[in-house]
């Protein structure tokens, strides 16, 4: 009775509304998070680049890219404009105010406009530094690592992506392969994650060294992370450029461990006794 009572009161109304409906009205605007402002452009022509990618809208991301060559140079114009786009979805993301459709969207905006400007350019954009993602033998679920390998890109990294369900052998050869400053392995099943120690264990003992082991995904904890050497549990995938970074600037596992919520630069509840 209870429930026939609530349905009736009910407003199915809302269940239909998009999930992103947060971003369509009138009254709220991506530009007017506190987090967005923070990275997003005050001139021209950056902040029509970084509008275009927040909006993932491709075609004016291309345009705003062609007119912005007009007067400045390819490189400002991914990393004036589209990265600091790129940015601001980040801080959507984190929000929960973005979603996957809204990160790939603006991705692929990005990309496109980028192919653009490194045309003009003459060579593709120099990376930071190279990275190798996986997800752990045995796992077809490939979303989280997709997102690390996203934002690895946009943010100027080199993401070598080995793909789901990958042998441990193939890690390590890949390791051996593209020497990366940090190495992203994701498992959404408990049966799966013993893969990441398996992995360190064979590194080692090849004397392989790669800076950072990031292991992450809906199964893994911290505890289990932190339980061999090597590996930092990450939290959110777009933490991935910033622990990268921090690998680039030379810091150790043991580092990054100790220091993540400083890396990120936010609060991370995961890491509380780190604050």
């Amino acid at each position: 009775m209870a429930l026939l009572d609530w349905a009736k009161k009910a407003d199915f109304d809302m269940m239909f509304k998009r999930y992103n409906v947060i971003i369509e009205g009138p009254a709220i605007k991506p530009e007017d998070d506190p987090d967005v402002k923070k990275v997003l452009p005050k001139e021209e022509p950056f902040r029509t680049l970084a509008m275009a990618v927040i909006f993932g809208d491709t075609g004016k991301a291309v345009q705003a890219a062609k007119t912005a060559l007009e007067r400045t140079s390819p490189l400002d114009v991914i990393e004036k404009g589209l990265a600091k786009g790129m940015d601001a979805v980040s801080a959507l993301y984190a929000k929960a105010v973005y979603f996957l459709p809204d990160i790939m969207l603006s991705a692929d905006a990005m990309t496109a406009a980028m192919a653009v400007a490194e045309q003009k350019l003459g060579r593709a954009r120099e990376k930071k530094g190279t990275v190798v993602s996986f997800v752990a033998e045995g796992d077809p679920h490939d979303i989280g690592k997709n997102l690390v390998v996203m934002f690895l890109k946009a943010n100027g990294f080199e993401a070598v992506d080995l793909g789901r369900d990958v042998p441990d052998k193939e890690v390590i050869e890949a390791v051996k392969k593209y020497k990366p400053v940090m190495l992203t392995g994701t498992a959404l099943m408990t049966t799966t994650m013993t893969a990441f120690p398996r992995v360190a264990k064979a590194l080692q003992e090849q004397g392989i060294s790669v800076p950072v082991f990031g292991c992450g995904g809906g199964a893994v904890k911290r505890d289990f992370v932190e339980s061999y050497d090597m590996g930092v549990y990450g939290v959110k995938a777009f933490h991935a450029p910033k622990l990268a970074e921090a690998a680039l600037a030379g810091k150790s596992w043991k580092e990054i461990r100790k220091e993540y919520p400083k890396i990120v630069g936010e609060f991370v509840a995961e890491y509380a006794d780190r604050m």
